[in-house]
């Protein structure tokens, strides 16, 4: 039989152990760490959403239970990164066409939160939000069975609505944040952002903007969350090589195969060098919002009107290691923007000590000094493009700076650790 003391032993160990496991919950700077909360990302997960779950796994390393919920699965063809049915397991899909459950939903429509935004909003409004009824129940519902008291919507259009919806009919707390211009986001923002209990943003750009445009409808703490990459992982083993004179300039452009992304520009200044007697050689990483049904087809005859079948390839929706490996064996990293409100490519890049070329455009400013950490080019302009990627291929001394200062700049202020943080540290300040 143990004796007494050993017993008593045994049972002051383990409540040491307890105090240290909630020591643990707690980070430097005596933030407390939650418990589990939920996160609402649309279409989830889709061929733009890495740094969402390189956040998850940030929050997750800092001992949050993080729980996702999303509106429905991205269309296969976006389906395109080897954590990516991982995720899907995961998340819990919001949307269905469950009459019953819509029933049950429209009968708690919120008409007294809601009688002044419809009176100014446009009809759309009313649509948007008939439609997230169903979805903001569910929600509510699965989180009051799994204990989650907190869900972060991680977009301002339906997924916000969503959110809103449930904490005004079902008292779910919940935050949102601002990834690009509002006017992307559809109406309704007073509401989406009124019952919020704290929101982010992730440029100074878009802070503005979104203060001047919902003034008291504003949540009354507002924080700065730029999204980030993991840059332990995106990182060279060998050291970052200039093109030799007279030999191939290797171009890598990622990005949502759309107009505004500007990859047509890109085409048209590989084109310009070419005809320059400049070797350059271009890979496009991505895919349009209909899995290639869409503007892949264009991009495509546009690669062929401008004769550059065997100099430009669209690569289509890739795994994010595939993603890195096309970076490290690129001289210069390029995405033509016409507006990006800040660019995780361009930190992919940066992080793995290419030199990367961006537009003066949206919140790109924030992120790349020109001709610090990379260079801006004005937006919508192939030949000044051109000549800037002729100058870089010819200056290999600025190229190897631009890739040292480039890396520096994402590692010291853009890691996906940061983000996490900020949701921690909006949780614990607005308790």
């Amino acid at each position: 039989m143990q004796s007494p003391v050993r017993i008593e032993s045994a049972t002051a160990l383990t409540f040491i152990l307890i105090l240290l496991m909630r020591k643990r919950r707690v980070l430097k700077n005596n933030t407390q760490v939650p418990e589990k909360i939920g996160m609402l990302i649309p279409q989830f997960p889709g061929q733009t959403h890495i740094f969402f779950w390189r956040e998850i796994l940030e929050l997750q390393k800092m001992g949050v239970n993080v729980t996702l919920f999303s509106t429905r699965p991205p269309p296969a063809g976006l389906i395109s990164h080897r954590w990516s049915q991982d995720a899907m397991v995961r998340t819990n899909y919001l949307v269905d066409t469950n009459p019953v459950n819509a029933a049950m939903a429209l009968v708690r429509f919120p008409w007294a939160a809601l009688r002044q935004d419809l009176r100014h909003e446009p009809r759309e409004f009313l649509k948007d939000i008939l439609l997230s009824l169903p979805a903001a129940r569910r929600l509510a519902k699965a989180c009051k069975a799994a204990g989650i008291t907190h869900v972060h919507a991680h977009s301002a259009r339906r997924a916000a609505t969503i959110a809103a919806l449930a904490k005004v009919i079902w008292g779910l707390d919940y935050s949102v944040t601002l990834h690009g211009p509002m006017s992307d986001y559809g109406p309704g923002q007073g509401f989406k952002w009124r019952h919020a209990r704290f929101g982010t943003v992730i440029t100074r750009k878009l802070m503005r903007e979104l203060g001047e445009a919902l003034g008291d409808d504003l949540p009354k703490h507002l924080y700065l969350q730029p999204m980030g990459v993991d840059t332990d992982e995106l990182t060279r083993t060998t050291p970052y090589e200039a093109p030799v004179e007279g030999g191939p300039l290797r171009l890598f452009s990622c990005g949502r195969l759309n107009i505004v992304k500007g990859h047509q520009d890109v085409m048209e200044a590989v084109k310009l060098l070419r005809d320059r007697g400049i070797d350059a050689k271009l890979e496009i990483a991505g895919q349009d919002d209909d899995g290639g049904a869409g503007y892949y087809g264009v991009l495509a005859a546009k690669i062929k009107e401008l004769g550059l079948e065997a100099h430009v390839t669209l690569l289509g929706a890739i795994d994010a290691e595939a993603v890195q490996e096309k970076l490290l064996a690129a001289h210069i990293f390029v995405l033509a923007s016409w507006h990006e409100p800040l660019g995780v490519a361009y930190m992919e890049a940066m992080s793995c000590a290419v030199p990367t070329v961006g537009t003066d455009a949206g919140g790109v400013p924030e992120l790349i000094t020109h001709d610090e950490n990379g260079v801006l080019v004005p937006p919508k302009d192939p030949e000044a493009l051109a000549d800037m990627l002729a100058s870089l291929a010819a200056t290999p001394e600025r190229l190897m700076a631009l890739s040292v200062a480039g890396r520096k700049t994402i590692v010291e202020g853009f890691s996906s650790r940061k983000g996490a943080q900020t949701l921690v540290q909006g949780l614990a300040e607005t308790d």
